[in-house]
């Protein structure tokens, strides 16, 4: 199967050198070997040894609408990437995944518009998401994939206006796309059917919303700047990314919640820095009140965080988040004997530290999380090495550890692993 890589590599590589021949579209990307090493054996998941081997090929052009015709008037420019991936974890099996393809145009002065596949962003967060409820990857972040591929895709329109009292996101998504999560054959996880941490035999099913019309996603953003610090107010409708509630407990089936998200953020300089606090209210439309056992509850979330550059190279940062379920006095209520239950408050603080060396092209990274409530954590350490301008080397530990099995990190605690990334860019 390696051979099989490298021949698609060459063909495609042949590909792109043909195109820029005869003067088509500039093709950029990269080739990488990606290995992660667990810390600790983990019997539970399909490799004891390791969770991450993979040779990964990219591919990205932009092109500039030529002609006459309406999208070359409005200065349309068509955004391609995909990934094509060796995934020697699963009996080496090759997949390609399109992680851009959109038209983007501006029909008229104040208005752009981006139509297909794109990624979306916002918020203030650092690895921590309020108001950014578009689908994320947490078994790359996990496994040591670089920081790109924790944000998947989304099949959306996504319509900018800038009128002249604020800036205007309105994004529609007819196709609902979740996070991914640990599933149990590359990542073990705490399965609430099972009772415990759970590996490849766990068979509880996520069933997600139909594709029609009441089941499309919306989300809106308002923003500007008021002198150096800018505001901006949230609004989503659609479905919980992540699969919380249990459609049916016999035949071990979770789903996603439909979901109404309201939130505001602001960012201003501070003591020398950036900072930034954000929150939101969630309210879960199929269970207001908190009554139903099955559905999770409406929360309140809210963060603030700081960072600065010290100089010399060195930037520091930190944040504090605070999440509260909503209703819980009802939701104890509903609880039967045997179910597991959540706490009503939780408390979560980040820090990073980022050192460039060797005239910036050496850079350590250090982040970690930590909760004082659910007594768990997770420390990411990287180093990367720009060894010269086409490659670059990534090495760096994943460690999640937790007292509980049901928490977050908790539940993660046997994914421990350490990971290097080579990377030849074209």
């Amino acid at each position: 199967m390696r051979r099989a890589f490298l021949t698609v590599l060459a063909f495609f590589s042949l590909t792109v050198a043909c195109a820029q021949a005869v003067d088509l579209p500039s093709w950029h990307g990269f080739v990488e070997q990606a290995y992660g090493g667990r810390v600790s054996r983990d019997s539970l998941t399909k490799h004891q040894n390791y969770n991450m081997l993979e040779q990964r090929w990219q591919l990205k052009t932009r092109y500039r609408i030529p002609g006459e015709n309406a999208l070359s008037r409005w200065n349309g420019v068509l955004t391609y990437k995909g990934d094509f991936l060796l995934d020697e974890y699963f009996g080496a099996s090759g997949s390609y995944e399109v992680r851009e393809c959109h038209v983007a145009f501006s029909p008229a002065g104040a208005v752009d518009i981006k139509a297909g596949r794109q990624v979306l962003t916002w918020g203030t967060g650092d690895y921590l998401f309020i108001n950014d409820l578009f689908p994320k990857d947490y078994v790359s972040f996990y496994i040591g994939r670089d920081d790109e591929y924790l944000k998947k895709p989304s099949d959306a329109l996504r319509v900018s206006a800038y009128p002249k009292i604020a800036n205007i996101d309105f994004v529609v998504i007819p196709h609902f796309t979740p996070n991914t999560m640990p599933e149990g054959d590359r990542l073990s996880f705490f399965d609430s059917f099972q009772g415990g941490i759970a590996g490849r035999e766990s068979d509880r099913n996520a069933v997600k919303p139909a594709l029609q019309a009441e089941n499309m996603q919306y989300a809106l953003r308002v923003y500007r700047t008021f002198g150096s610090m800018e505001g901006a107010l949230y609004y989503y409708r659609g479905f919980d990314p992540s699969p919380r509630s249990y459609l049916d407990e016999a035949n071990r089936q979770l789903f996603y919640e439909r979901l109404d998200a309201y939130g505001a953020s602001v960012r201003s300089p501070f003591a020398g820095g950036i900072s930034h606090a954000e929150v939101g209210y969630y309210r879960s439309r199929q269970d207001p009140n908190g009554t139903n056992r099955l559905v999770e509850n409406s929360m309140f979330k809210g963060m603030v965080g700081y960072e600065k550059d010290l100089g010399h190279d060195l930037k520091v940062g930190g944040q504090y988040l605070y999440e509260q379920k909503l209703d819980y006095a009802e939701y104890q209520a509903a609880l039967l004997p045997y179910d597991y239950f959540w706490d009503e408050r939780r408390h979560l603080l980040t820090q990073r530290i980022t050192k460039l060396y060797k005239n910036q092209t050496v850079m350590l990274g250090l982040f970690n999380f930590w909760s004082p409530s659910d007594r768990d954590g997770y420390a990411r350490a990287s180093c990367a090495y720009d060894m010269s301008d086409q490659w670059k080397l990534v090495v760096g530990v994943n460690i999640p550890w937790g007292e509980d099995m049901i928490t977050d990190f908790g539940m993660m605690a046997k994914n421990k692993n350490a990971f290097v990334r080579v990377r030849y860019s074209f």
